[in-house]
């Protein structure tokens, strides 16, 4: 009867433990997974560049030295009708029945040359003339020759062609109008009239 009684506890003992298994197993619900929430992160703070310093000025040294005035140049200043009453350009003087320019005649036009380089601006006319001597017509023709002959020594010296031009007066307008080989002299001539500036 003894041997009855035990197995009947164990057997007991083991339903006890068994219903109580079960039920804890029954109790116990599984953990419910909780959404994860990401980390919070501080954000980094901003890097802000320093603020440029104002650019320093540098006055231009020139602007801080006194310069003396430079007069303006008295020609610039001049009318045309001022310059060729003064006459800047000096004319070329030519022998009887000659368009040869002279030694004489060759310095004058150098002269000239040197002041139409200082003033690029200006526009030349080359007259050509000639004494009383002589018909209407050959005095044309010769007079031509010699403002032609002025005008490519000029062009030879650097002077652009395209600011010389010649005309032909003859004996139209004598310089001095005398008779004589002292007047004569004079009205030989290649002269030379600004045109423009």
């Amino acid at each position: 009867m003894q041997s009855r009684w035990v197995s009947y506890s164990g057997w007991v003992v083991a339903l006890t433990v068994s219903v109580m298994l079960s039920g804890a197993c029954r109790a116990k619900q599984p953990p419910v997974a909780q959404p994860v929430q990401p980390p919070v992160t501080t954000p980094e703070p901003q890097v802000v560049p320093p603020t440029p310093p104002a650019p320093t000025v540098i006055p231009n040294i020139e602007s801080l030295m006194v310069m003396p005035k430079v007069p303006d140049d008295p020609m610039t200043l001049r009318s045309i009708d001022d310059l060729n009453r003064e006459s800047p350009l000096q004319p070329a003087f030519f022998g009887y029945d000659s368009a040869e320019l002279s030694a004489a005649a060759r310095t004058v036009l150098d002269a000239n040359s040197t002041l139409l380089r200082k003033y690029p601006a200006w526009a030349i006319t080359v007259e050509g003339h000639c004494d009383e001597r002589g018909t209407a017509e050959y005095n044309s023709a010769l007079a031509e020759r010699r403002a032609a002959a002025a005008r490519t020594y000029l062009v030879s010296l650097g002077i652009p062609a395209e600011r010389l031009h010649i005309v032909s007066y003859g004996k139209e307008f004598p310089f001095d109008p005398g008779h004589a080989e002292e007047a004569w002299a004079k009205n030989r001539r290649a002269h030379f009239v600004i045109t423009s500036k």
